[in-house]
């Protein structure tokens, strides 16, 4: 090897160290950038060369350092669990959400929810059998019934609403998920294009990451990597993206919630076939958007609304029959007490009859103008084992269970998912105490390189410039 390898050999180590140093400012500058996974420069000592010739002899070292490329230190394992629990939390968080929100319109226990105006009810008819005909305490009866009633549309009015919302976030987030899943193929397209150039495109791996995390919450999707450096997202097995070509998704079915039908996500260029979610937010809301089922195994807003409407329904039936066999004190007999709006749900159909003190049948015919017996017997209908008292604490604690475990599975949820993103981020993130170590031996073997260079240079220089000078 001539005296001339040696500049090429320390110069190597120049641009190996100039390459740490580079690569150790680029992680320094994005210690606070999201979705960052930090890098290293990989370095591979260059061989010796082969002989020049027969006379070419001696003992020869290698010809230096070769910078082999910049490894992105992330960890394909650790990024699934992220993706995994990501989808648990997005599905979970929705259907905590929504139980939250039912809980709120339930205002059990408490004095607006509908235990309570169920106690005051039946109080009031007992007000009215002790009086007949009396003016305030049948204007108590009327307005606790007319209160009753409302608290029971208002209750159906929410999950009505609350479906409606829901139901127009699913769209927004179905037109997230193609917006998103269209990205990631553009970025695929960039890391095949960057692999085939031999480029680095470790950046770019993290956007993508970033984004194939956003789908997993959205949808619970699997990733997979492809050997060009792309990847594919599936949904259900179905291929959501492979590579640089993406498809849309849509959702189709019920609008509003008295349509009664189901609500699920389809291939845009394949209508009818449904697409199969294993998690994710978008699942937890086809979940909660799904109809009301006889068994109660609906969607929890459709079922928490049809609670309303048999609560209205069992309430007309239980009053009714023993209110309509009484007596008025205008004389008035054989009508109900409840009466229900044809063409809409019962608990928004439910009305009271009676209008005033003199037509509330509280007597039993041919007992006189003061007996009070009908209202006194309609007054105990609120207790046993069939009463509507009964029947809405059986659906109040139904839910009370729902929405204690649903909440449980959320927290869970979350508990796994910061554990999953802190494991991969004391992997994937920067530590700033070890990029300075590596900031001072980069800095240290760059001197080193350039010692090494002047002091080949310095021998260069005597052996042209002096040889031959001594003795003249």
């Amino acid at each position: 090897m001539s005296t001339f390898s040696g500049l090429n050999t320390a110069l190597s180590g120049l641009n190996a160290a100039r390459t740490g140093l580079n690569t150790t400012g680029q992680n320094l500058t994005n210690v606070n950038t999201a979705g960052y996974t930090r890098q290293r420069a990989e370095f591979s000592a260059l061989g010796t060369p082969a002989r020049g010739s027969l006379n070419d002899s001696g003992i020869k070292v290698g010809q230096g350092v070769g910078v082999s490329g910049i490894s992105r230190l992330g960890d394909v394992f650790l990024e699934a669990r992220v993706r995994t629990s990501f989808s648990a939390s997005g599905y979970t968080g929705v259907r905590a959400n929504a139980l939250n929100s039912i809980e709120e319109t339930l205002n059990e226990p408490g004095p607006n929810g509908i235990s309570s105006q169920l106690q005051g009810f039946w109080t009031s008819w007992q007000g009215v059998s002790n009086t007949p005909g009396d003016a305030a305490s049948s204007a108590v009866l009327l307005e606790k019934s007319a209160t009753l009633t409302q608290s029971i549309a208002s209750g159906y009015k929410a999950m009505d609403a609350q479906w409606s919302q829901t139901r127009g976030s699913a769209d927004t987030v179905v037109k997230d998920i193609n917006g998103t899943a269209a990205q990631v193929a553009a970025l695929n397209k960039q890391i095949r294009a960057a692999t085939a150039a031999g480029t680095p495109n470790n950046e770019l791996i993290d956007q993508r990451n970033t984004l194939t995390a956003k789908i997993a919450q959205l949808t619970g999707g699997t990733t997979r990597e492809l050997p060009d450096g792309t990847n594919e997202i599936l949904l259900g097995g179905n291929v959501l993206l492979s590579g640089s070509t993406s498809n849309e998704v849509k959702l189709f079915g019920a609008t509003k919630m008295a349509q009664g039908g189901p609500v699920q996500l389809e291939w845009a260029h394949r209508p009818g076939s449904a697409v199969d979610l294993d998690g994710g937010k978008l699942a937890g809301m086809l979940s909660v958007l799904k109809p009301a089922e006889l068994d109660g195994s609906g969607g929890m807003i459709a079922q928490t609304a049809a609670s309303y409407n048999t609560m209205a329904r069992k309430l007309a039936d239980t009053v009714n029959p023993v209110y309509k066999g009484g007596v008025a004190p205008d004389k008035t007999t054989g009508n109900d007490f409840f009466e229900f709006t044809a063409g809409v749900p019962a608990a928004l159909g439910l009305t009271v009859v009676p209008k005033d003190a003199g037509s509330i049948q509280v007597g039993a015919p041919n007992a006189g103008g003061k007996d009070g017996s009908i209202a006194a017997t309609i007054s105990q209908l609120g207790i046993g084992a069939d009463s509507p008292d009964t029947v809405w604490s059986d659906t109040v604690v139904r839910l009370g269970v729902e929405i204690q475990s649903g909440l449980q599975q959320a927290v869970l949820a979350d508990m796994s998912l910061n554990n999953a993103v802190a494991s991969q981020q004391s992997n994937a993130s920067v530590d700033i105490d070890e990029e300075n170590v590596n900031l001072l031996t980069y800095q240290h073997a760059y001197q080193a390189a350039a010692r090494v260079m002047t002091a080949i240079d310095e021998a260069l220089d005597v052996l042209i410039n002096q040889t031959g000078r001594v003795g003249r």
